[in-house]
């Protein structure tokens, strides 16, 4: 995927920031603790920057914030902007690990499933529901396709018990689910209802597993954002090795979700 006029100017930027200050890959790599590959990555147009990586080479570098300044400006062209730095860390990602606790995940979503949940929120116009719709539709690719990635989710049973855009919907997406557990690179999980409080109450988020074993983080929220500072993806990494403990294994977890379909 080549990169935009806007993604070269940045990368010529940090590149002459760090050549002003005569710092090189691994010295930079050392300077804000991320990895040398994920630099180089970054400066070869592979990976995309986030903001919390722009914020901390201007701090390296002594840039003044024009690196992070002009990633938002680059950022606010797109649409939805913050969603842009996550779509090329997805494409690239061998491996993908999603925990939603209030819907099914926009992965493994039907069609109509995703419509009623776009449309449910209030947000967006008919033209904007159909253009995010063809979005979500088309990155399912990621694991469907002829190479797809390695997927593993984990639902909370509350996400499957909600009714969403009608009972034969709903339907619909569970049993699609189930037909999803049929491929070897699909796994499902579902953290059922009675163990009570866990640690991923606080929101949804994906994991990204990148080739070189690097990884980073989509956090959701209205407002979703990646991140890939080593100290947080850490702590994602514990909060999903807690919520894998709380939830079915995947054999119980089909069982469970074909018997929320032959309740609908």
């Amino acid at each position: 995927m080549g990169e935009s006029m806007d993604m070269q100017m940045w990368i010529r930027a940090l590149k002459a920031a760090r050549a002003s200050a005569g710092v090189s890959q691994e010295r930079l790599s050392e300077m804000i603790n991320y990895s040398t590959s994920l630099i180089a990555q970054i400066e070869t147009g592979r990976r995309r920057p986030t903001m919390q990586f722009a914020t901390a080479c201007d701090t390296a570098l002594d840039t003044g914030g024009l690196l992070a300044e002009l990633l938002d400006m680059m950022n606010r062209k797109e649409s939805p902007s913050w969603f842009a730095p996550w779509r090329t860390v997805e494409e690239q990602a061998v491996q993908l690990r999603t925990f939603q606790p209030m819907l099914v995940p926009g992965l493994v979503q039907t069609e109509a499933y995703a419509r009623a949940v776009l449309t449910g929120s209030g947000l967006h116009t008919p033209e904007e529901v159909e253009h995010l719709l063809a979005g979500r539709l088309a990155r399912q690719e990621l694991i469907k396709g002829e190479r797809p990635k390695l997927f593993t989710a984990i639902v909370d049973e509350v996400a499957l018990r909600r009714v969403v855009g009608g009972r034969e919907v709903q339907r619909d997406q569970l049993t699609h689910l189930v037909e999803l557990s049929r491929l070897p690179h699909v796994r499902l999980h579902v953290i059922p209802a009675d163990a009570g409080p866990h640690a991923g109450m606080a929101g949804g988020f994906v994991r990204a597993t990148l080739p070189d074993g690097d990884e980073a983080v989509h956090v959701d929220g209205v407002f979703g954002h990646v991140v890939d500072r080593p100290d947080a993806v850490d702590i994602v990494k514990r909060m999903w090795d807690i919520l894998l403990g709380e939830a079915l294994s995947e054999r119980a977890s089909v069982e469970l979700i074909e018997k929320l379909v032959s309740e609908l």
